[in-house]
């Protein structure tokens, strides 16, 4: 009889402006700053303990199923390093079942990795009931991915999952600072209502482009180095119009900080993109921006009025693939379906009548 499930979920986020200046050695030696918010996608981990020596870890978003002993020592070798690198840093040294998957793809620039990341530290934690923070868990999800495995990128998808919501993000070389923001109800609804999240195909390898931002900004670069001062102006300026309710200049301010992150690297966009963007502008868009890094993945508009639905279209006629979506204002979630605790054990045995004997 199964008698524990541990789940947790952290939602996926959309960035609106400063993303790049998260990236070390930039935020590092100017200081960064991130405007986002986290959407209704979320990356999920299941931790089902047993009394086996045996780790069990599924991949359902990629069909992969691999087992590793409790004894051995885990190396980042081959697939599931992400995954290897989580168990090995939380000591994980009793069997169990691993369940992950995400509601988008790795590549996407909706942040999924470090986002399951985060799912993934959730579980574990509450099954091994230890305290941590958001800003503990993101920092060690951060040493995960950039120190112990050496991917590039930056911190912001990581605090974006643990704290949820609309932030602005300060990132500095030995502090990082999560600002939340208050947004009235019926602003975010306006916002929400206003965004077009187009999915543009082309997965892509973020941490190729980062490198190229990174290598462009180490050699000083004038072009590279002056768009991603403007992108932190920017997203201060976008802060601003955000929280004053000025939603039309919010969105042009998409557009301005566009154009300075198609400067820092020349991977970052290509015909494909370029050209659906100015069919969206054409239709009526004021702004937008790919997500993540670039390259491909998620294609995010601003459409004033009644634009959204000409642009929709636009988008759908071309080839993109529009999706629905809302924002969600709660972060990193982790829950313990214990059955031997009153509640939850009816629950588990409804849900799950087949793991109970008579």
């Amino acid at each position: 009889m199964r008698t524990v499930v541990i789940r947790a979920k952290a939602p996926l986020r959309i960035s609106f402006a400063g993303g790049g200046t998260d990236v070390p050695p930039y935020c590092d030696e100017r200081g960064g700053a991130v405007l986002s918010a986290t959407i209704d996608k979320y990356a999920y981990a299941s931790v089902l303990p047993n009394l086996t020596d045996i780790i069990e870890v599924n991949s359902l978003d990629f069909d992969i199923v691999a087992k590793y002993n409790c004894a051995e020592e885990l190396d980042y070798s081959g697939k599931l390093s992400l995954v290897k690198a989580v168990l090995k840093n939380l000591s994980v040294s009793k069997g169990c079942q691993v369940y992950l998957h995400s509601d988008a793809p790795p590549g996407s620039g909706l942040g999924s990795s470090s986002t399951l990341v985060v799912a993934m530290i959730g579980a574990i934690i509450e099954w091994q009931n230890i305290a941590m923070d958001n800003y503990e868990i993101a920092e060690k999800a951060i040493r995960i991915e950039r120190k112990e495995l050496g991917i590039a990128g930056g911190y912001q998808d990581q605090y974006s999952a643990c704290f949820g919501g609309f932030n602005f993000i300060e990132f500095y070389k030995d502090m990082v600072v999560v600002n939340p923001l208050r947004i009235p109800d019926y602003l975010m609804n306006e916002l929400e209502y206003n965004l077009v999240l187009c999915y543009t195909g082309g997965i892509r390898l973020s941490a190729n482009i980062i490198e190229d931002q990174i290598k462009n900004y180490e050699n000083k670069d004038v072009d590279s180095v002056a768009a991603m001062d403007e992108l932190k102006d920017i997203a201060y300026a976008m802060k601003s119009q955000l929280l004053r309710g000025n939603l039309h200049n919010f969105g042009r301010l998409l557009h301005y900080g566009w154009e300075n992150k198609k400067k820092m690297s020349s991977k970052i966009t290509n015909p494909k993109i370029d050209e659906l963007y100015a069919e969206a502008l054409k239709a009526g868009a004021l702004g937008g921006k790919l997500l993540g890094a670039g390259g491909g993945g998620y294609l995010l508009l601003y459409c004033p009025n009644e634009k959204k639905f000409k642009v929709s279209e636009r988008m759908e006629a071309m080839g993109g693939q529009v999706i629905s979506w809302g924002f969600d204002l709660s972060g990193m979630q982790k829950w313990n379906l214990n059955a031997g605790k009153g509640e939850n054990e009816k629950f588990y045995k409804r849900e799950h009548p087949n793991e109970y004997t008579a």
